[in-house]
């Protein structure tokens, strides 16, 4: 974590250089149990009517890219970095002959990271960060299947030995969830991201919930293991379920099952 986010002076590499951020991985076989075939929104608007149902492959691709750079270096008298970040992750239906292959969802995050590095001790665990950031996510499509909402995340991270965990609780932005109103009450209002490395494998867990416990309880998990198989390829598993595998499925509850390779992991 330290190197990662150059969290002290033998760490710092300057700015403007581009560095990984979340996974970079391909999954070339990506099976769901349930498709997608006619999404909705909760927007009751009649912009947001579904469109005819859709006959998707129930395999599919998905890749994900993620990098960030550092624009402002110990600013805020010296405590402080300033990120830029960008992942995009893209379900491809590149099986799917009959609709032509078509990208059946892609989705677009940047984000403005405030980063600052600290040092104390939580139940045995090491503080590292603690970070806000503006994340603004959307699939880039017209009515009515355009998805978008503006977050602001606080982000805090942890270490000992082999562990590393990120826990994000974030604050919808009420303007933007014009597109899916009702988004937080399936993806959740925070995540938690434990991370295990052992013997050049990396065992990941990044879960979701509403934190609604009024009998509508909802959210997502999402388990990896990347383990090597040449310098720094690695075979990737993913395993995932609940809702929000991608924004044009926030409110849609299914389980997926990927396997592929990746190049790097979030550590």
């Amino acid at each position: 974590m330290v190197s990662r986010w150059e969290l002290d002076s033998t760490a710092a590499r300057g700015t403007f250089l581009v560095t990984p951020y979340k996974a970079i991985y391909v999954l070339p076989f990506v099976w769901t149990s349930n498709p997608n075939e006619q999404p909705h929104s909760g927007n009751p608007s009649p912009e947001y009517i579904p469109p005819a149902k859709v006959d998707y492959d129930v395999v599919e691709m998905k890749f994900q890219l993620s990098f960030k750079t550092k624009i402002l270096q110990g600013f805020l008298w010296g405590h402080a970095d300033l990120w830029v970040a960008y992942t995009q992750i893209s379900h491809w239906q590149i099986y799917n002959s009959e609709l032509s292959r078509p990208f059946r969802e892609i989705n677009y995050e940047p984000e403005v990271i405030l980063n600052f590095p600290v040092k104390f001790n939580v139940f045995g665990f090491k503080t590292r960060m603690i970070g806000v950031s503006f994340d603004h996510e959307s699939n880039g499509k017209s009515y009515p299947n355009t998805r978008s909402w503006n977050r602001v995340i606080m982000m805090t991270g942890f270490e000992r030995k082999n562990w590393n965990i990120y826990i994000r609780p974030w604050y919808v932005v009420p303007e933007s969830k014009g597109d899916n109103p009702d988004i937080s009450n399936y993806i959740g209002n925070a995540d938690v991201n434990i991370i295990y490395s052992k013997n050049r494998s990396v065992l990941t867990f990044i879960g979701s919930h509403n934190f609604s416990f009024n009998g509508k309880m909802r959210g997502s998990s999402t388990f990896s293991w990347a383990y090597p198989i040449k310098g720094n390829l690695r075979g990737y598993l993913q395993v995932s379920h609940g809702y929000g595998n991608s924004l044009i499925d926030y409110n849609h509850d299914q389980t997926t099952v990927g396997v592929g390779v990746s190049l790097i992991e979030w550590q």
